[in-house]
């Protein structure tokens, strides 16, 4: 083998690391996501979700802009495609999508509401195929069947989840699908910016474009801006600000998009169910809620099926690697 065939061929091996990686830096970092009771808990009881959500952008905001600042460059590259990506990403990902899901909570079954909220990878398989002309692997419809069957039962065990199919066709069934479809749409837009932004950027971006928004809708509310009395209790409302902010909210969304920017939506959408893993799992050991065997059997479910795609995604990569590596091999020789 010459020298060239062999860079070629470490490139290639070093690529494919990558890819694999990339799945499973989106699937910590949407994990991470599960550990937002633990910090919001204490802090609903000062805050609305809305001034929680506001305080937090503010924060991570101002630890970014340096970041931002530092990549100035990639602005002046926007174009209006881009512009319109990040009002999606922003506006409806980080904003919308968790007013509307809130909204759907409190106007219709919460299980009919939850089971809908639970079609956002099919959302965001669709809209990759047509907006990301992404191409699907073999079985990766079954294997969808099979991650949504795990969180199915992570979320409602063996017993069906309404008892009429009216509670399905209510306004908080409508709110939740659109729910879906902005978190579904956010991820396929995530990607398509990662073309051509890096990640520290279009991280930046969706906390600073939010901002204009989460005012508005803060200013709406009318709601009072309480802080605890008592230095102990104020320190313990600030502490949360900031844990909430920076594993939840930062860290996460990092690891998130490094990870998406090397893994195609289609397949990072399945890599977000590990989001309802963890929730389980927190609530088993923070708030003592026991872990039933259908909700194993969904847990078990879901990691089998993040392993295969995980595999099937590294091996479609080596396959496409080796048709150029033969091609590059047989050119130079």
């Amino acid at each position: 083998m010459s020298q060239s065939s062999t860079v070629l061929t470490s490139k290639g091996f070093e690529r494919s690391s990558h890819i694999k990686s990339g799945f499973w830096l989106v699937a910590i970092g949407a994990a991470l996501w599960g550990a937002d009771p633990l910090f919001r808990i204490i802090l609903l009881k000062s805050f609305t979700s809305a001034q929680i959500v506001l305080i937090e952008h503010i924060l991570l905001f101002i630890a970014l802009a340096p970041i931002l600042w530092k990549h100035r460059e990639e602005l002046k590259a926007i174009r209006i495609r881009q512009t319109a990506a990040i009002l999606f990403v922003s506006w409806g990902g980080s904003a919308l999508a968790s007013v509307i899901f809130t909204m759907a909570l409190s106007n219709g079954d919460l299980n009919a509401v939850l089971l809908l909220q639970k079609l956002q990878p099919l959302v965001a398989i669709i809209l990759a195929r047509i907006i990301l002309k992404e191409m699907l692997p073999r079985h990766f419809g079954i294997l969808i069947v099979i991650a949504l069957s795990g969180t199915y039962l992570l979320t409602f065990g063996w017993s069906l989840p309404f008892g009429h199919v009216h509670d399905f066709v209510h306004v908080g069934s409508l709110m939740a699908l659109g729910a879906a479809a902005l978190w579904g749409g956010s991820t396929v837009m995530g990607s398509y910016l990662l073309r051509s932004m890096k990640y520290e950027t279009v991280t930046s971006l969706r906390f600073m474009v939010a901002l204009p928004l989460l005012i508005v809708l803060t200013s709406v509310e009318h709601a009072p801006w309480n802080m605890p009395a008592g230095i102990w209790a104020s320190s313990a409302v600030v502490v949360n600000l900031l844990l909430q902010a920076l594993l939840p909210g930062l860290l996460s969304l990092l690891l998130y998009y490094k990870g998406l920017s090397t893994t195609k939506a289609s397949y990072a959408t399945m890599a977000e169910l590990s989001f309802p893993m963890v929730g389980v799992v927190i609530n088993w050991i923070a708030f003592h809620q026991m872990v039933t065997i259908a909700q194993l059997t969904g847990f078990m479910l879901i990691w089998i099926t993040l392993f295969i795609i995980s595999r099937q995604q590294k091996n479609n990569k080596l396959i496409s690697f080796s048709y150029f590596r033969i091609f590059a091999k047989s050119s130079l020789t």
